[in-house]
Formats: C-alpha cells, sequence, structure tokens
C-alpha cells in the first residue's frame, strides 16, 4: 500500500523540493498527496502545483485563535488520512490539542544539533556559544517546542570564517539528505514507539538521533 504523506509549509519549499524528489525516485515509500500553507505566496505551493499535486491556502491571518486555525488544519488533513505529516519549514507552533491529534505521525527538522538551541536563530547561537559544530535534527513533534524524540541527527563542521548565513547554507544540504531518510524509517515502519522510547529496527535510537554517516 502506497504510503500518504501531507506537508505543512510556509515559505520557499526548500526541504519539501528535497522530500518530493525522494518521492519521485522511489526512495520514499510513499507519495505526497497534499501540501498546506499558512501563507499566501508561498513557493512551496507553486512548486506543489507544478508536480500536480493537491494544495491548500489556510491563511493564519484569517484566524482569530490559533485553536481555531488549527481546527481547520486538522480538518483538512483528517480528509487526506495521511500516515505522515511533515513540518517542512512550517513557521507556526501547534497548539496541543493539534499535536496529540497527529501523535506520532507528526515530523520536523530543526537546524541545530538538539537538544541544544530550540526555536530560533540556531546558527548564531552556536557561532555565539564557540560550538566546533552545527548541524540538524529530524525528530517527532510533541507538546514541547523542539522536544520532541530525536529521529536522525547530522553535524556540520562550524569552519574558521563562518558567519550564520554561510553555516545555515551547509546545514540544509545535510538537511536535504536526512529529512527524506527519516521519513523513509516511519512510512516502512522501521521506526518505532515502544513504552515512550523510539527504537529503529528494533534497536534503541539514541537520545539525541541516529547519527547520519554521508555517503
Amino acid at each position: 500500500m502506497n504510503k500518504r504523506i501531507a506537508v505543512l509549509l510556509s515559505g520557499r519549499g526548500s526541504n519539501f523540493q528535497s522530500i518530493l524528489a525522494a518521492s519521485q525516485s522511489g526512495a520514499l515509500g510513499g507519495h505526497i498527496g497534499l501540501v498546506i500553507s499558512n501563507r499566501p505566496g508561498a513557493g512551496g505551493l507553486d512548486i506543489a502545483q507544478e508536480a500536480a499535486i493537491q494544495t491548500a491556502l489556510i491563511d493564519h491571518q484569517s484566524y482569530a485563535t490559533r485553536e481555531a486555525f488549527d481546527a481547520d488544519l486538522a480538518g483538512v488533513l483528517d480528509s487526506q488520512s495521511p500516515d505522515l505529516v511533515v513540518l517542512a519549514g512550517f513557521m507556526r507552533i501547534l497548539t496541543p490539542g493539534f499535536v496529540s491529534r497527529f501523535a506520532g505521525r507528526l515530523m520536523n527538522i530543526h537546524p541545530s544539533l538538539l537538544p541544544l538551541y530550540p526555536g530560533l536563530h540556531t546558527h548564531q547561537r552556536a557561532l555565539d556559544a564557540g560550538d566546533t559544530h552545527a548541524g540538524a535534527t529530524v525528530h517527532y513533534v510533541t507538546g514541547e517546542l523542539d522536544g520532541g524524540p530525536p529521529v536522525l541527527q547530522a553535524k556540520v563542521p562550524i569552519l574558521s570564517g563562518d558567519d550564520a548565513e554561510a553555516l545555515a547554507a551547509r546545514v540544509l544540504q545535510v538537511e536535504h539528505q536526512i529529512y527524506p531518510a527519516a521519513i523513509s524509517w516511519h512510512l516502512s515502519g522501521r521506526l518505532q514507539f515502544v513504552h515512550g522510547r523510539l527504537y529503529l529496527d528494533d534497536e534503541l535510537v539514541p537520545p539525541t538521533g541516529q547519527q547520519w554517516e554521508s555517503s
């Protein structure tokens, strides 16, 4: 059975493009059935439409509360019955009710080596701290901001002379590799939650996620 993915995004859709390419090549083990943006004019919607993927615009500015927005968002998602909901640059904090509704099938990528630097400005914070490495982490979404169980993590060395922009560009390259890989693990059933712990192929996943080894 071909697994269904829904993607939530707010901007250009850089990670969405990498996921779409993996889907089109057969590497993902599923297809993207729906792309939703909360912002009009998001570049990711154009990419989806060019690929003949169903899209929806749910403008958060049209809603008086987060709960009302999330209720409509959840309703549209439920109409598609996705096996996984992927956050790809979706710049909204989701309510606990939404997160619990899609628990275990809601995945995000964060541009830091979690648990370091949840939230914003991750690259500058790593530079300011004098870290030797930055990176990205794919994780399941829970009620804690960027606090769900890490699935897969990739490290990127911080080079002499790096600024936040240069570091972000290199981290983005590994994001495009690890996000499709983690999604594929989920869709193929290789990832399992048991008693609050995450397993990959029946092996306990480390607290910071599996470490990515680039080929």
